[in-house]
């Protein structure tokens, strides 16, 4: 046994210096669990509420708390959508609709989503398809043709690529191989 007090809702991962602040000061507390998660990476004001909440902070001190990191600038909901959809879309060559399922996820408010996702055209999102299809084509040699089709643009599915661009960018590079494709116009 430490000696220390464990408070209702710490967490194994609480910081020290979180659990040092006395019970009183729930506003140093809060303060301290933010510049602890912000550290690392950056997080929406959502994400950063809810573990808030989950180290029951009150409310009414975690909105405190919370609109005073957003006014200094460090949280920015807006930079962090714009910097995920970048990162995510030339990471991973996910594309808008699973970009925007995740910000969802993480509390991101829908006009924001809108504005972040609006970066990518589609043009730029049928050239990021074409790379994936590319970058996977060769593991698919050796297949029969609707079994290359199905995992490739399943592959493209799992991203969040509507099904006609998946289809259209799959039979393209099939083509391209030398692989009939006739009858592929139809969605499967």
């Amino acid at each position: 046994m430490t000696g220390r007090t464990e408070w209702p809702g710490d967490s194994p991962d609480s910081s020290r210096a979180e659990k040092e602040l006395s019970p009183q000061e729930p506003a140093e507390r809060a303060r301290a669990i933010c510049l602890r998660l912000l550290t690392g990476t950056p997080r929406t004001r959502k994400q950063l509420a809810d573990a808030l909440r989950k180290r029951e902070i009150p409310d009414e001190v975690a909105e405190e708390v919370l609109s005073r990191f957003e006014d200094v600038g460090l949280i920015d909901d807006a930079a962090f959508a714009d910097a995920w959809v970048e990162s995510r879309h030339h990471g991973r060559g996910l594309a808008r609709r699973a970009l925007a399922r995740e910000l969802r996820t993480k509390g991101v408010d829908p006009s924001l989503i809108q504005e972040a996702v609006g970066q990518l055209d589609s043009e730029q999102e049928e050239i990021t398809a074409r790379e994936l299809v590319d970058r996977k084509l060769r593991a698919t040699r050796g297949l029969d043709r609707d079994r290359r089709l199905r995992r490739l643009a399943g592959m493209l599915a799992r991203k969040g690529y509507a099904e006609g661009m998946a289809l259209r960018v799959v039979r393209q590079a099939l083509e391209e191989e030398g692989e009939d494709t006739e009858g592929l116009e139809e969605p499967f």
